[in-house]
């Protein structure tokens, strides 16, 4: 029975990996500073977590974590492009000083495989579809800057100290555990949120922007598969997404037919750091990890709302 860390386990993705990792039979011990992490999320996972509470950033509290570990999945990060652009300090801190922590103690206490949580926000606003792992990176923001410099901490570190390695470049994932009462909080979650209380949703934009959106089983099976394949990584960079591109208008009527409503959306001006369209190139995933989606758009959306509609109400 392997013992496995997951930072960020508090969080959308991190609690997520945790709950398949318990279902198998692993122990998981999970780090987290709440900063974004919600307690519930582990009170509702099917078996019992041993949970450091603190910062990643603390080499004291992620060597104690590191103890006997044989995979860790690094999901720790402060995950909003918008609260980067206003207040980058934290994302940077979080982001790159966190991760250099993490790589450190690991390869120091003898943990086998670390696996990133990177983001497709690495790519930018560069106009050509799909995007594919070997194209030049402009991030927009100081998350995007943070993220793609921890994929070259994980090169790096992989080449130095022989530690294996891979980033997992997520393209939007979504899921019944993301939060969307935060100020921050994804697309779907506030899209979904407004359609089932009968609001308006905010539309950033047109709405003709578009997006690989990942169901967060994608995802997990993604870290499950990093975690078990018997090549060797080495600081490999993979997508993670569906190949499939979804506009937010498109995203909106979909929704609309699955909860029966229809959407009447408040369009606004775009955001600073937010990109025009993104697409995925799955292929290196697959040839990687063996990845391939198992959930898509349409089914990862009808699963997303009928878990809302178990917390959502209606306003008064």
């Amino acid at each position: 029975m392997a013992l496995h860390l997951v930072t960020g386990g508090a969080g959308f993705i991190g609690s997520s990996i945790a709950e398949q990792l318990l279902a198998a039979g692993d122990t998981v011990r999970v780090v987290d500073d709440f900063s974004s992490g919600r307690r519930q999320n582990l009170e509702s996972l099917p078996g019992k977590v041993e949970l450091l509470e603190g910062s990643i950033v603390d080499p004291e509290l992620v060597g104690r974590a590191m103890r006997g570990v044989d995979v860790v999945f690094h999901q720790a990060a402060i995950p909003s492009v918008v609260r980067s652009v206003e207040n980058p300090q934290p994302s940077l801190m979080a982001g790159v000083q966190g991760t250099t922590v993490v790589l450190d103690v690991a390869r120091r206490s003898g943990v086998r495989r670390v696996i990133l949580a990177a983001s497709s926000s690495a790519y930018g606003d560069t106009p050509t579809l799909p995007k594919v792992e070997t194209m030049p990176t402009h991030p927009l923001s100081p998350y995007a800057v943070s993220k793609l410099t921890c994929e070259h901490l994980m090169r790096v570190f992989a080449e130095l100290y022989g530690i294996e390695t891979v980033s997992l470049r997520y393209f939007n994932v979504f899921g019944p555990r993301q939060d969307p009462k935060s100020e921050y909080a994804a697309v779907i979650p506030k899209f979904i949120t407004a359609a089932l209380r009968k609001e308006r949703p905010v539309v950033f934009g047109d709405g003709e922007q578009t997006r690989d959106f990942c169901h967060i089983d994608n995802a997990v099976r993604a870290n499950l598969l990093a975690a078990s394949t018997s090549n060797k990584l080495k600081g490999q960079v993979v997508n993670i997404a569906c190949g499939q591109r979804t506009s937010l208008n498109e995203l909106l009527r979909i929704i609309g037919e699955l909860t029966g409503t229809k959407p009447d959306p408040e369009y606004r001006a775009r955001r600073a750091g937010d990109v025009k369209d993104s697409l995925a190139d799955i292929r290196a995933a697959g040839e990687v990890l063996g990845y391939a989606p198992i959930v898509d758009i349409r089914e990862g959306l009808k699963r997303t709302v009928e878990a809302f509609r178990g917390f959502t109400q209606p306003p008064s």
